[in-house]
C-alpha cells in the first residue's frame, strides 16, 4: 500500500488531472515504447566512452531490496527546480534549454517554446509554455524509488541536490513520463534505441549517490548496455 501511495504522489505531481488506469493502458498501446522504434535520433546515442565505464560501475553497485517506502513525500526532496548550480536560472529551464531545439526564451532563462524529440519514444513534440505539461522533466532515477532504496536516510541537503542534479533530469513527453512514474528499469523501459543512454545515465546517478539497485533493475540495465 505504501508503494501505491508513492506512485500516486508522483503521478499527481506530473499531471494535475489523474489518469485513469484504462486511459494509461490506451496510452501504452499508442506510444509503442519497445516494439516498433522510430528512426534513431541524436538522443539515442550513448555518451562517448560511457558504456565501458557503465559496465564496470554496474558490477560495483550494491544489490538490495526496496523498503516499504513509508513517509515519502515530494517535499522531502527540497525546493523544486532549485538553482543548485547558481547560474541564475532554475533547473527546469536549464534542462528545457539543454534538451530542446529551436528554443525561444523570455530574457536569459525562461524557455517559452521549442521542439523536443522525446528520448523515451522518439515522438516529436512542439513545446509551448502555455501547455507546459506536454513536456515534463523526468528524474531518470525516480525520487520515490530513491527514497525506498535509501534516500529516506539522507540529509535534506543531500535529497535536494539529488532532486535537482542535471545528470538525473531529462526533458520528456508527458505520456511516457506518467507511465514510468516511480518505476525502475526492471519494470519500465524506453524505446530500444535509447536504452543504452538510459542505462549509462541511470548507473552513473546510482554510483554518484551510492544508491543500490534491485536485482531486477540490475538485470534490465545489463540487457540495456548490450544495445550499446
Amino acid at each position: 500500500m505504501a508503494r501505491a501511495a508513492g506512485r500516486t504522489a508522483v503521478a499527481a505531481l506530473a499531471l494535475a488531472v489523474p489518469v485513469p488506469l484504462a486511459a494509461t493502458a490506451a496510452c501504452d498501446a499508442d506510444v509503442g515504447l519497445s516494439e516498433t522504434d522510430p528512426p534513431p535520433s541524436s538522443g539515442g546515442a550513448s555518451p562517448p566512452g560511457g558504456q565501458g565505464q557503465a559496465r564496470r560501475d554496474l558490477a560495483g553497485l550494491r544489490i538490495a531490496s526496496e523498503s516499504d517506502g513509508g513517509g515519502y513525500e515530494r517535499d522531502r526532496f527540497g525546493t523544486r527546480w532549485k538553482d543548485v548550480d547558481r547560474n541564475g536560472c532554475d533547473q527546469r529551464n536549464d534542462v528545457l534549454a539543454r534538451d530542446l531545439t529551436d528554443v525561444e526564451k523570455k530574457g536569459r532563462c525562461v524557455v517559452l517554446a521549442g521542439r523536443l524529440r522525446d528520448p523515451y519514444t522518439g515522438k516529436e513534440i512542439a513545446f509551448a509554455k502555455r501547455d507546459a505539461a506536454e513536456v515534463q522533466i523526468d528524474h531518470v532515477y525516480p525520487l520515490a524509488l530513491a527514497w525506498r532504496m535509501g534516500a529516506s536516510r539522507w540529509t535534506e541537503d543531500q535529497r535536494e541536490r539529488f532532486a535537482n542534479d542535471h545528470r538525473n533530469l531529462l526533458a520528456v513527453w508527458g505520456v511516457p513520463n506518467r507511465q514510468k512514474s516511480d518505476s525502475g528499469p526492471g519494470e519500465w523501459k524506453p524505446r530500444k534505441t535509447f536504452q543504452c543512454t538510459y542505462a549509462v545515465t541511470y548507473i552513473a546517478v546510482a554510483k554518484k549517490y551510492s544508491l543500490p539497485i534491485t536485482r531486477a533493475d540490475h538485470d534490465a540495465l545489463q540487457s540495456f548496455l548490450a544495445r550499446c
